[in-house]
This record gives C-alpha cells, sequence and structure tokens, in this order.
C-alpha cells in the first residue's frame, strides 16, 4: 500500500507541478477542470446517483467550468460568488455536521446533486483565479490547508483527548485543530518575513491579509480559514459515512479518490479570495 501511495503521488506532481509554474494560467485550468469533473462523478456515486447520472455530473461540472473560462469569468476580482460560497459553507456546512450523517440521505437527491455541482464549479472557478493572481498567492492557500492538516494530524495523535465529530470522523480531536491553526499561523509568519525580504512576484494570501487586516484581524483570518479546511473535511467524511464508503472512489490508487485529496481545498479557496478582495 504505500508503495502504491509514493507511486501515486509522484505521478501526481510529475502533472500538477509543471501547469502550476507554468508563466500562463489554462495549463493549470485545463488540468483542475479535469479533477473537479472526476469529484462530479465521484459525488454522484455518493450520493444515489445511476452510472450514468453520475457520469453525467461530472460532464455538466466540466462544461460550467469551461463555459466559465471562455467567458472571461476567471481572474474577476471580488466576485460575489466567493462570498455566496463563504456563506453557504459556513451556515450549511455547521448544518450538516450538527445533523450528521443520518440525516444527510433524507434530503432530496436532486438537492445534493446540484449541491455538489454548485460546489465543485465555485471551488473550481477561485483555483483558477487563485492562479491568475499570482503563483505566491496559489501556493500560499495550498500551503496553509497542507500545513492546517499536517499539524492537525501530529497534534491530533501527540495531544488528542476530545473527539471534534466521533460520529463523522473518529480520529479528529480538538486539539489536533487547535495544532493546525498554530501550524498556519508559524507558516505565516514565515511567508509574510520571505515576502518582504525576496521579490517573489505577487504577494501571498497572508502577505493581503496583513495588509488589509493588521495582525489581529489576520490572526482572525488564518483561525476562520483553518476552521472551514476542517468543515470540507467533515462535509466529505460525512457523506462517505451516509453512503457507506470508505473512499469517494479509487481513481488515485492507494489514496482513494479525487475528492478524498481536495475535500478540504473547497471551501477554502472561494472564502481565500473572499478575503483577499475586501
Amino acid at each position: 500500500m504505500l508503495k502504491q501511495r509514493v507511486i501515486t503521488a509522484i505521478v501526481l506532481l510529475l502533472v500538477l507541478l509543471p501547469a502550476v509554474f507554468a508563466p500562463v494560467a489554462w495549463p493549470f485550468a485545463l488540468l483542475t477542470l479535469v479533477m473537479v469533473a472526476a469529484a462530479g462523478w465521484e459525488w454522484g456515486r455518493l450520493n444515489g446517483a445511476s452510472s450514468a447520472a453520475s457520469v453525467s455530473m461530472g460532464v455538466v461540472v466540466a462544461v460550467l467550468c469551461l463555459a466559465a473560462y471562455l467567458a472571461g469569468w476567471v481572474g474577476v476580482g471580488g466576485s460575489p460568488a466567493w462570498w455566496i460560497a463563504c456563506a453557504v459553507w459556513v451556515l450549511g456546512g455547521a448544518l450538516a455536521v450538527k445533523v450528521g450523517p443520518s440525516s444527510w440521505p433524507q434530503l432530496p437527491k436532486a438537492g445534493r446533486w446540484v449541491l455538489g455541482v454548485a460546489m465543485l464549479f465555485t471551488a473550481w472557478l477561485a483555483l483558477a483565479s487563485a492562479k491568475v493572481v499570482g503563483l505566491n498567492f496559489l501556493l500560499s492557500v495550498f500551503c496553509l490547508v497542507w500545513v492546517a492538516d499536517i499539524a492537525a494530524y501530529f497534534g491530533g495523535r501527540t495531544f488528542g483527548r476530545r473527539k471534534l465529530a466521533p460520529s463523522i470522523s473518529p480520529g479528529k480531536s480538538w486539539e489536533g485543530v487547535w495544532s493546525g491553526m498554530v501550524g498556519v499561523m508559524v507558516l505565516a509568519a514565515v511567508w509574510i518575513w520571505i515576502d518582504k525580504t525576496w521579490a517573489t512576484g505577487s504577494p501571498s494570501l497572508f502577505t493581503l491579509l496583513w495588509q488589509r487586516f493588521d495582525a489581529p484581524g489576520l490572526l482572525l483570518a488564518l483561525v476562520f480559514l483553518c476552521a472551514m479546511s476542517v468543515i470540507g473535511d467533515l462535509v466529505e467524511s460525512l457523506v462517505k459515512r451516509a453512503a457507506g464508503a470508505k473512499d469517494s472512489s479509487q481513481l488515485l490508487p492507494g489514496h482513494g479518490g479525487v475528492l478524498d485529496r481536495v475535500d478540504a481545498l473547497l471551501p477554502v479557496f472561494p472564502i481565500a479570495l473572499a478575503l483577499s478582495s475586501i
């Protein structure tokens, strides 16, 4: 299993890194479009859609993303979509976590399907727009989520006592969440120092938040973004648990599915763009 995970990770990096570092935006937009289309297919399978309907959901997500790109929506500053996504994730995510996996299947299938398509489309639009903002900004948002997850894992294993959401994800603890937040604050301090010391070409998310809100606002924004990364993870875990599935799919051998890898990114990218647009 470990060998399989390593091989898959290497292949993903070989595909992802050239698109991330490309001087133009379209390779990254195209690659992430394929990823969210696959995630749309997974969402359909997890929410009771037939094989044909699940494929159709993936196609719909891809078509919407392509249409948005051709219409010039990518990179548009201050888009209301970021704030709408922020409100939906905060209110809907909190409600979903509160009611738990048993209540999720009681929602109408069509409503869950539309919600998934909208969620993935908005996340793609934010991902592609972040690339347009600048490489430094894009990488800083990715690293925020990754560091929060890594620090939460090790902090939870070391200090974890109180369960965060035992009916959804028994392995998560409040101590892990706090550890993730501390890790991100350290990351932000280092990144802001790097932005000040070297010419990075574009400001990072951390520098933008520092410039807009000063230190207290930066800390609150980081806590909020870390919390929403946890919400994204919990919502996907809730949907899988409600479906009786361990992974969203087996598209990524050793890693599960696309949703398993991007769940925490889905709310964070739109919210990061919303906060940085103030």
